[in-house]
Formats: C-alpha cells, structure tokens, sequence
C-alpha cells in the first residue's frame, strides 16, 4: 500500500474514514524520513576530503540506512495488513460456549500479531537512530541540522509505534505474554528516547 503510492495518495488515505493506514503506519513512514534523511547526510559526507578517513564507514552505514528505510516502509504496510484480521475477529459469533472459546483463541493470536508490528518498528526506529548518532559525530558538519530532523521522526516513529503495542497487550487475555510485550516496549521507549534527546541536544550544542 505505502510502496506503491504517492505521498499525497498516503495522506489522503490517512485522512479519510478507513482503519487503515493508522497510527502505525504513520510511525512506521516517519521512521523511513529519518532514515532517508540519514542517508542524506551520508551522500553529503562521502567523496569529501575532510572525512576521507570516515569514507568506508560511511559507505557501510549508507546501505544499512537503505535496508532499515526499506523495512520501515514494508512495515507500514504489515501494520494495515495485521489490523484486518483482528478487526473482523472482533465480530466473531459468541452465542456457544464453543464459538466463545474460538474467539478468544482467534483474538489471542491476532491481538499478537498486530503487537508484534509496531514493536518490529520499534526495533527498526532504534537501528536509525543509532545510526544518527554516528552521522551526528562523524557526519557533514553542513548537514548536521539534517541529523537532527532526522533524531525527531526516528525518537516519533519510537513513541507513536508504542502505542499500538499497548492498545493490543491491554486486550490480551494472555498476561503473561502480554506483559512481557510491554516490557519489551517499555525498554526501547526508555533507551530510544534517552539516545534520541541526547543525540538531539548534541546536535543543537554544534548548531548554536
């Protein structure tokens, strides 16, 4: 769905009455700008004889940024492909005590399945970020401002995607599983966050 269209088709979806795409989506797509803008300030830096020594480095982070832009906007699409299956769940029949027990089964693994997408973009936001703040250090000081872009929609992709994570875990009824999800969760938005103001900080420091 995001792959194959235009920006202004994204938003116009985005803005209508359909499910999808939601808040993942979006967090999923602002993670992807953040990488793009990464890869920016890596064309920017490469091929200059001020950061020769940083040449091969930066070539290898520059086809890590592709993969991780590539996976953020192939998860935008997963997260409007997971929420499907669990909306139309929701209208199962319970009228037995049979078909009571094959919802919550039902509900159970698609209540998994849409938790594990956002956490996925978690992981991915994470990845761009740490990348940031090698560009932030080693990168084109005329491009700085460009990481700093960058930190603000990976650090948003971070907290929108967790979102999604709790609206799903909240309804498992499955505690466990649900609350080792949260943890999980819970652990990125605090480490990702963290890395995320520092980086930004820094950037601002050298931009002042």
């Amino acid at each position: 769905m995001v792959e194959q269209n235009t920006l202004n088709e994204f938003l116009t979806m985005l803005s209508s009455k359909a499910p999808v795409p939601g808040g993942g989506g979006a967090s999923a797509l602002g993670g992807a700008l953040g990488a793009a803008l990464g890869q920016m300030v890596i064309n920017l830096t490469i091929g200059k004889k001020k950061y020769a020594d940083v040449e091969e480095e930066m070539a290898g982070l520059l086809q890590r940024m592709e993969q991780l832009k590539i996976q953020l906007v192939s998860l935008a699409d997963k997260d409007g492909e997971v929420f499907g299956p669990l909306a139309a769940a929701y209208g199962l029949p319970t009228g037995t005590q049979g078909e009571k027990a094959y919802k919550e089964q039902v509900m159970e693994e698609r209540l998994l399945a849409a938790s594990q997408v956002p956490l996925n973009i978690m992981e991915t936001a994470s990845q761009v970020l740490d990348i940031l703040g090698v560009l932030a250090d080693k990168g084109s000081r005329m491009a700085i401002s460009d990481v700093g872009v960058g930190v603000s929609l990976a650090r948003a992709a971070l907290l929108g995607a967790v979102m999604n994570v709790y609206i799903n875990t909240k309804s498992m009824k499955n505690r466990e599983i649900a609350e080792e999800l949260n943890q999980r969760a819970d652990a990125m938005i605090t480490g990702g966050t963290r890395k995320a103001d520092q980086i930004y900080e820094g950037v601002l420091e050298k931009l002042r």
